[in-house]
Formats: C-alpha cells, sequence, structure tokens
C-alpha cells in the first residue's frame, strides 16, 4: 500500500513538473521562452519548437528597447506576432484554438489576425511580423520586428 501511494506522488510531481515546462496541456498551449540569434539586421528562432506545436516567445533589443514577439503555428501557418499588451504591461500570451489569450488581463485576441475579441486592451491588435521558414530557423528582419511592436503599442492598426 506504502508503494503505491509513493509511486502515485512522484507520478504527481513528475506531471506538475511537466505542466510547468510550457507548451500544450489541456488544449491551451503555454508558451516556451527561447533566445533568438541576432546577425546584423537579421534575427532567427529555432523552427522545430513552432513545427511540434510549441508556441515560442522570444526578445530582441531594438533601438535601445527589448521587446517580446511570439511564433506559433496555426492550421499549418507560422505566425509571428509582438508579445505585449501595453495597457496591461503584459508580455505573455497563451494559445487556445485560435484564441490568444493575454495571460494578465485575459483580453483575447484573434491569433490568424491579431485583432481584439473581448476584453480591456482590445483596442491594441498584435501586428505581425514578415518572416520566412527555412533550413530549421524562422528568420526576420530587425526592422520588420521594430515596426510591428511599435505598430502594436498604439490603439488601433496604422
Amino acid at each position: 500500500m506504502m508503494n503505491r501511494v509513493a509511486l502515485a506522488l512522484v507520478l504527481l510531481a513528475v506531471m506538475a513538473a511537466i505542466g510547468c515546462a510550457g507548451g500544450e496541456t489541456g488544449g491551451i498551449v503555454h508558451p516556451t521562452w527561447v533566445g533568438a540569434e541576432v546577425e546584423g539586421n537579421t534575427v532567427s528562432i529555432p523552427a522545430s519548437g513552432v513545427e511540434s506545436g510549441k508556441m515560442l516567445h522570444f526578445r530582441v533589443t531594438g533601438e535601445g528597447v527589448s521587446m517580446a514577439f511570439m511564433a506559433y503555428k496555426l492550421d499549418e501557418e507560422t505566425y509571428v506576432r509582438a508579445n505585449v499588451c501595453p495597457p496591461c504591461r503584459s508580455v505573455g500570451f497563451s494559445l487556445e484554438g485560435g484564441i490568444l489569450d493575454c495571460d494578465t488581463c485575459h483580453t483575447k485576441f484573434n491569433a490568424a489576425t491579431g485583432n481584439g475579441i473581448t476584453g480591456s486592451c482590445k483596442e491594441y491588435p498584435k501586428a505581425g511580423v514578415e518572416h520566412s521558414v527555412s533550413g530549421g530557423k524562422i528568420t526576420m528582419e530587425m526592422d520588420d520586428l521594430v515596426t510591428a511592436y511599435q505598430n502594436t503599442g498604439s490603439p488601433g492598426w496604422p
């Protein structure tokens, strides 16, 4: 009996650790932070995480500002968007189906378009970033990242 209780406790601890590590649990894809590689004006992140169903978050510094971004796959298409909710100051989003959910204020955004749906920060759509996927990397230009971040920082689309 004691061995079964100990085994159950170990299994629960392992399951909790996996759930806290990022990735998909219960239909919600929680973010996994990764480092971005910057070479000149080119920024890249590994495509393998997005290809395996993870939502990746990463930071870069452009024009002296630390900026957060997200990358995810939805309906076989890869998206890269600014990862900031200016009014509530969040830099965390989860993905559930086709909806981006701000982890702080729970404003909902359309994951395919970036448009706000409901919530207090819905007037700040998540601007997309031009990117390419090849050679195991998602590659973007720093200028496009800066533009998307700035566009997300203002209400409405520019």
